[in-house]
């Protein structure tokens, strides 16, 4: 929370620079208007500067020093008296600012017994003007002082409550982001994960049976080659839910080797098994990858290997028979730019009955989140997916 700039200038830590500048304004009170008559006032107010000075780290001695110096002054006959008066003042306001109780009154009534005793020959008869006087000279500053701290205590306190207060709130965001995360979780666990792993012991026992069955009977190599690329489809997909799960649990406390859906330095890797994996079904897909990508952080990476599978998945199914794909990721000026185009919607994409699918509000989601841009819609051939991923010289790791 910002301090407002009144406040700053009555903080403990400039006392000094406070102090200085009622020097700076003495100096020139007496160079130019009521300058000194003779050595011994110049020396007095020299005296008067000196405690001035020493006020910034001593105040409360300063201000004991200025009072004795104060009568001195009045029983030499000085001039100099109404400045030594204002500079005891003043040094009396930054002791109120400074502090409080015992040392406070002890300097405030040093400072009004001085005046009393400057005055003495008027007393009694001139008591009222003594008595307005010690209330001019040490009452004001005490009180402008005293208001002065307690002002800015109270808006200290108040700020520290305001931080407590957000502290609280973003603890209570954190603590509701937890749970929802853990209730997420414990649903994928339950129902995805469950179903997942049951598809991928079905086939396991479908490849065991078609197996066995070749041994007498001939058995089509593609229904073979179907099935073990669904089972081993499926295991993947099972082991990132499970990573998925990990990191929904325990986010800070996650293993990097369990919990990144994409390890450090694999993103190469990952987007040539999506291509294979896309080849697989039937789609012919052109991939140039920019090495650059590797060094890309978690997040984008992810983001990247997510748009590449959404957008070849979707040419897969809805380019037709025969469709071609192509796939590009550069990294230009430290944005990347991830593109699939196909060359096949334009006879045969057509809705898909049913209710349509998230993929295309997870890609512009995940896009927004990193602050960048995704374009998808028809192109002059076929389908195109258009993304850019902006700001990464400050994520990019270091060249080896």
């Amino acid at each position: 929370m910002n301090r407002p700039r009144v406040e700053l200038a009555f903080d403990r830590r400039f006392a000094t620079l406070r102090i200085l500048a009622l020097a700076g304004v003495l100096v020139g009170y007496s160079l130019l208007l009521q300058r000194p008559s003779g050595a011994r006032d110049w020396g007095l107010a020299a005296a008067g500067l000196v405690l001035c000075l020493v006020a910034g780290r001593w105040v409360f001695g300063a201000l004991l020093a200025q009072s004795g110096l104060l009568v001195v002054a009045h029983a030499l006959g000085s001039d100099t008296v109404s400045s030594l008066k204002v500079l005891a003042a003043v040094t009396l306001f930054e002791l109120a600012v400074q502090q409080s109780g015992r040392r406070l009154a002890a300097g405030a009534t040093v400072l009004a017994l001085t005046i009393a005793v400057n005055r003495f020959e008027e007393l009694p008869g001139g008591s009222l003007p003594v008595l307005y006087k010690m209330c001019i000279v040490a009452g004001a500053p005490l009180l402008m002082g005293s208001y002065v701290r307690v002002t800015r205590d109270a808006a200290l306190q108040a700020r520290e409550y305001a931080n407590q207060q957000e502290l609280r709130a973003e603890q209570r965001l954190l603590a509701a982001r937890a749970a929802e995360r853990t209730t997420i979780a414990r649903e994928l666990h339950d129902l995805v994960a469950h179903h997942v792993s049951s598809m991928v012991l079905r086939v396991g026992v479908a490849r065991h049976v078609t197996a066995t069955a070749g041994t007498t009977a001939t058995t089509d190599p593609r229904i073979t080659e179907v099935l073990d690329d669904l089972h081993a489809s499926a295991g993947a997909a099972l082991t990132d839910l499970r990573r998925l799960v990990t990191v929904l649990r325990a986010p800070d406390r996650t293993n990097p080797d369990i919990g990144s859906l994409v390890a450090p330095g694999a993103l190469l890797a990952a987007l040539g098994s999506v291509v294979e994996h896309s080849r697989q079904t039937g789609l012919t897909v052109t991939a140039c990858v920019d090495p650059l990508v590797a060094r890309l952080d978690a997040v984008r990476g992810l983001a990247v290997l997510r748009l590449a599978q959404e957008g070849l998945a979707n040419a897969a199914k809805h380019g037709g028979p025969g469709a071609r794909a192509e796939l590009a990721v550069r990294v230009v000026e430290d944005v990347v730019h991830v593109t699939v185009h196909d060359d096949g919607a334009g006879k045969t994409r057509t809705p898909a009955p049913g209710p349509s699918g998230h993929g295309l509000i997870g890609m512009r989601e995940r896009v927004d989140l990193l602050g960048g841009r995704l374009d998808v819609g028809p192109a002059a051939q076929g389908w195109r997916l258009s993304a850019e991923l902006p700001s990464l010289g400050s994520h990019m790791e270091p060249q080896l």
